[in-house]
């Protein structure tokens, strides 16, 4: 990994009925992420199938984690999967977290 480079993580409940959630319960997101520019240079989530895995990764690498309103129009634009509010919701997490790391918190404060 660069040495520029965090990985970060957010977690968010699963809407019924989906199967991700008979898997999981909760999603994961996962993204790394250039910390001096805030771009996402590559991320994964917890979704049954490869394709909205790979949806979920095609809308957020190249993204800047700073900039939520860009993700989540991105989001209502493509992505029409009923795992699309609690994948925003796990993604601010992650914007959480890295405001927490840049701000010089000591601790991240955990999900």
């Amino acid at each position: 990994m660069e040495t520029n480079h965090i990985f970060l993580t957010g977690y968010a409940k699963l809407p019924q009925g989906i199967t991700a959630k008979e898997l999981y319960a909760v999603i994961a997101v996962g993204v790394v992420i250039d910390i001096k520019t805030s771009e996402i240079v590559d991320a994964d989530c917890t979704l049954a199938t490869a394709l909205a895995k790979s949806v979920v990764k095609n809308l957020l690498v190249g993204s800047k984690l700073n900039d939520l309103d860009k993700i989540e129009k991105g989001f209502k634009n493509h992505y029409y999967g009923s795992a699309r509010k609690a994948i925003l919701s796990a993604i601010k997490t992650c914007n959480e977290k890295y405001r927490q790391i840049l701000d010089g918190a000591d601790e991240i404060i955990e999900d």
